[in-house]
């Protein structure tokens, strides 16, 4: 801290001295100076403010007298130990000068377009690692990561060999070998066929979904939602247009009634349905695409968990039967890598890869180089194949452990999800508060998901929630459960 800048401003009321107290303490305060840290010499700050060494000195001096600073023989002043006393003392007034004024401060916020902070989102607790039952969707389980795997495509990525591959700003353009990795070993999997020109790689699903929204939606735009649905997707829209309309799924998926007509724009999550997990029989399916045709709708298909149907039969993606351009295709590695990763690919026409690209440019201009080609690496070597498969075991067996531990205590109140995935979605009984039973299962250990906020209208869906397991252990889930219907049974008594 001994290389802190400060100003002072000699046309300013107040002293030079008294402007010297006032910033040094707000940074005490504020936390920029830690406690025991060395504040500027008084040599030092003199010769930076272009002040004379004794106002500095008597500044210091008088910090020091207040409690702020300790003196060191030859060393100099350092930021006293005793931070509570001095904020306390800071806040009762006892140091002249040292409060700023905020009467003339500008107002910002007023210039804000948009405030997507007011937005309500999901939340979860930030140390949910912490609790020993945390049913928190969309984690991943490290004891299930192949780490020693991951280093040594990180050394190859970092060898002389493919170094340009990440030292390179490459604009627009994304690694050559990891689209044509997912071109290879991701697409076909889902029956996709798709040219190069036709992939853009993102920063996790969410960054494609964000890219399309800002290039197809505009104010006077009809966008059709799933209800329940992806609310961080509605939420994207709401900032674009108010014309949003809300669609019922059933157990084969988005239902497709007269409510339909009109949209401009229809999002869906066909494959594994966020948040209920059902999946869009191929009957709807094909149904949904010739509505499209004629109605001249575009659909954004978010290929939900499309890597974790370890039970179910596998069905192709609702691009994959689209022969007219009008499914534009979203992807995600996080869950089957790490949700911290964010590495993400949208598939579509051309035209909008084009448009896409130049825009992510505006943005971010492409993920990091170093982790496409480490995922990419990670692809052609294997490492990916042999991680789905052991994800498919470990999800296997908890999802067994989550029927069951369903069936003996909380039974009835959920479907199991046929093709597998990571996630249950419950239905409580009607009256159930499920953040009421958030909070008290938090205090038990148990992290669960409120579902409301899935809903575009919340009023009277309280009694649903969400419980994932992707990393939690098997062993833990059926205590976990009996736990959560303990309190379930305490909150109706």
């Amino acid at each position: 801290m001994r290389d802190a800048l400060f100003h002072v401003d000699p046309v300013k009321l107040t002293t030079l001295q008294s402007q010297i107290r006032e910033s040094l303490v707000s940074a005490i305060l504020s936390g920029q100076i830690p406690a025991d840290a060395p504040v500027p010499s008084t040599r030092l700050m003199a010769k930076r403010l272009n002040v004379s060494r004794n106002t500095v000195t008597l500044a210091y001096q008088t910090l020091a007298m207040d409690g702020f600073l300790t003196p060191r023989e030859r060393s100099g002043f350092y930021v006293s130990k005793d931070m509570i006393t001095m904020s306390s003392r800071f806040a009762a007034g006892k140091v002249k000068g040292a409060e700023k004024s905020h009467a003339n401060k500008f107002d910002v916020t007023s210039r804000l377009r948009i405030k997507p902070s007011e937005q309500v989102n999901r939340v979860k607790p930030e140390n949910w690692h912490d609790y020993p039952f945390p049913f928190v969707y969309g984690q991943s389980d490290p004891a299930l990561f192949p780490i020693a795997e991951w280093r040594e495509c990180t050394r190859q990525a970092m060898s002389r060999k493919w170094l340009d591959a990440w030292t390179d700003d490459r604009f627009t353009e994304d690694d050559p070998m990891l689209i044509e990795q997912i071109r290879q070993r991701i697409l076909p999997r889902r029956g996709i066929q798709a040219g190069a020109d036709e992939i853009l790689v993102t920063l996790g699903a969410q960054n494609a979904l964000y890219l399309l929204a800002d290039l197809l939606v505009k104010p006077e735009t009809v966008v059709g939602l799933e209800d329940p649905g992806y609310p961080d997707f509605r939420n994207i829209i709401a900032l674009k247009t108010k014309s949003i309309r809300p669609l019922a799924v059933d157990s084969d998926g988005l239902i497709l009634s007269e409510k339909l007509n009109g949209c401009d724009l229809l999002f869906v999550t066909p494959s594994h349905q966020s948040p209920t997990n059902v999946t869009m029989s191929i009957a709807r399916r094909r149904q949904l695409l010739a509505w499209a045709g004629r109605s001249d709708t575009i659909i954004i298909e978010d290929d939900y968990e499309f890597e974790t149907n370890y039970s179910g039969q596998v069905t192709p993606a609702l691009k994959s039967l689209d022969v007219n351009g009008r499914v534009l295709y979203v992807g995600s590695l996080s869950k089957s890598l790490m949700p911290g990763l964010r590495m993400g690919f949208m598939v579509g026409p051309p035209e909008i890869i084009r448009e896409a690209r130049a825009l992510r440019r505006l943005m971010l201009r492409h993920p990091p180089g170093n982790n496409q080609r480490v995922v990419a690496l990670f692809l052609a070597l294997g490492h990916h194949d042999m991680l789905i498969g052991k994800l498919h075991r470990a999800y296997h067996t908890r999802w067994h452990a989550m029927k069951d531990a369903m069936e003996m205590h909380l039974h009835g109140w959920a479907q199991t999800p046929g093709f597998g995935g990571t996630s249950y979605w419950v239905t409580g009984p009607q009256g159930l508060d499920s953040v009421a039973l958030a909070e008290k299962a938090l205090e038990n250990g148990v992290v669960i998901e409120p579902g409301a906020i899935c809903f575009a209208d919340p009023t009277g869906k309280a009694h649903h929630f969400r419980l994932g397991f992707s990393s939690l252990p098997a062993e833990r889930i059926s205590p976990g459960i009996e736990i959560l219907a303990r309190v379930v049974a305490g909150m109706r008594r």
